[in-house]
């Protein structure tokens, strides 16, 4: 695996690539690797010649008390794991590298960057879409992997790609879970030991939302509200626990057959997200 960290040196390999007629795919990271993220990377393995992945902790997603500088940094481990699943470049950029001093330029998905996480965390999806067009922009990759348990970052990211005329397809990948359920998130190591056995009482509460919604209960609302007093109960804080459409994430009605339930609430001081897709 080649590891670099500038944007000329990741350039120049991918230009070789091109011209040798490799297709690319492109793995975006955060670093802390765990399981669903070497499922994205396995993926694209299977869809491309080559494997881009990057690991950069994006400044511009994280608010003003929020846990960019807590937010943990493996880099050592993340690389041996990407070796061992074969990947092909590591993009390792540093922060002066990706926003230089003089940068001026926002983009904002508006609308939906506001809805669900984006009224909780405001400016949260503009970070989110600016970084990931930056490097959508240097690597150019064929195929973009994400994975779906950050369903609402997938839909911002989906809405720029076809807004901007960008030349990449997106595959979501599905949510890798803990053989309890809960979704595999690098916060997750934040939980103490006693919040670890709480947290899967989350996805438990999405799939008890789906049972009740499939078996014809038309009453989202009590649905929801049901939902939020026993994960308060359980000790979460919830910031919100909504029944949606799937493909623009407005409220359900009672005709729409493909939906998504989004939750988010925070065991302690760690915010936990996940969702369920299905079709009725």
């Amino acid at each position: 695996m080649q590891t670099v960290s500038s944007v000329e040196a990741l350039r120049s390999q991918i230009r070789q690539w091109r011209q040798a007629g490799f297709s690319i795919a492109f793995v975006p990271t955060m670093g802390n690797l765990h399981d669903g993220h070497i499922q994205l990377v396995t993926q694209a393995k299977q869809q491309a010649d080559k494997v881009v992945v990057s690991i950069f902790v994006n400044p511009t997603q994280f608010g003003p008390n929020e846990d960019f500088a807590s937010y943990p940094r493996t880099e050592q481990q993340d690389q041996q794991r990407l070796v061992a699943c074969d990947t092909d470049l590591l993009f390792l950029p540093s922060v002066e590298t990706l926003y230089p001093s003089s940068s001026q330029t926002q983009i904002s998905v508006t609308g939906l960057s506001s809805l669900h996480c984006g009224a909780h965390r405001p400016g949260h999806f503009d970070g989110v879409a600016l970084i990931v067009c930056k490097l959508l922009n240097i690597v150019q990759p064929d195929l973009l992997l994400l994975g779906e348990k950050d369903f609402q970052q997938l839909a911002v990211i989906r809405t720029m790609v076809a807004d901007l005329n960008m030349p990449v397809s997106i595959q979501g990948v599905a949510t890798v879970r803990e053989s309890d359920g809960l979704a595999m998130s690098s916060r997750n190591g934040y939980l103490s030991e006693q919040q670890r056995q709480i947290a899967p009482q989350l996805y438990q509460a999405l799939i008890s939302a789906r049972e009740a919604i499939l078996a014809g209960n038309p009453n989202f609302q009590a649905i929801s509200d049901q939902q939020i007093q026993d994960l308060q109960q359980a000790g979460f804080s919830v910031d919100y626990f909504n029944i949606c459409r799937s493909n623009d994430l407005a409220p359900a009605g009672d005709d729409d057959q493909d939906l998504v339930i989004l939750v988010a609430a925070r065991l302690g001081k760690t915010r936990l997200i996940d969702n369920v897709y299905f079709v009725r």
